[in-house]
């Protein structure tokens, strides 16, 4: 047999199989970096929370009165319904300041989770979101925490959705 026809017998032999495994990991989801590189987004986040509800004890939380990301859900005419931020350390307090991990809670199976510290002093501070469940998979964020007055306070910062293959 000449180069010529090995050529053209073993060329698409390799095609052949290099698209048939291509076809089976992508089936078995064990192929999904590109439609998980496509699906990426990241961009400024601003929110702003309530925090009548916080009392410094463990499971205290603010909800959320606005959000420029769609994710975090904000119902103005049911506040009950809006985002959560829940506080998991007990013994924080406004005045003392506040260190604690947090959970950004939207409903049963999208959350994501993080951690506050904020000065007692001035009310300012930083949160820093690592990742999530449901439409949080991926989630990361970092913002700095600004004491509008009263029960109130801002979130401004990035963020970004980089699901990891198989969420």
């Amino acid at each position: 047999m000449t180069l010529k026809g090995l050529t053209t017998i073993i060329v698409p032999a390799v095609v052949l199989a290099v698209g048939v495994t291509a076809l089976a990991l992508s089936l078995s989801g064990r192929l999904p970096t590109v439609a998980a590189a496509s699906n990426a987004q990241n961009g400024r986040l601003h929110v702003t929370k309530e925090c009548s509800q916080y009392s410094g004890l463990d499971g205290s939380f603010c909800t959320i009165t606005s959000s420029n990301l769609p994710e975090i859900k904000v119902d103005s005419t049911n506040p009950a319904n809006s985002t959560k931020v829940y506080y998991d350390q007990a013994g924080n307090t406004p005045t003392n300041g506040m260190d604690s991990n947090v959970v950004l809670y939207v409903g049963i199976g999208d959350w994501a989770v993080g951690r506050c510290t904020i000065d007692g002093s001035t009310g300012n501070g930083l949160c820093t979101f690592s990742d999530g469940i449901g439409k949080f998979a991926g989630f990361s964020a970092r913002v700095n925490v600004t004491y509008l007055g009263g029960v109130n306070y801002a979130w401004d910062g990035t963020y970004s959705f980089n699901p990891l293959p198989g969420r």
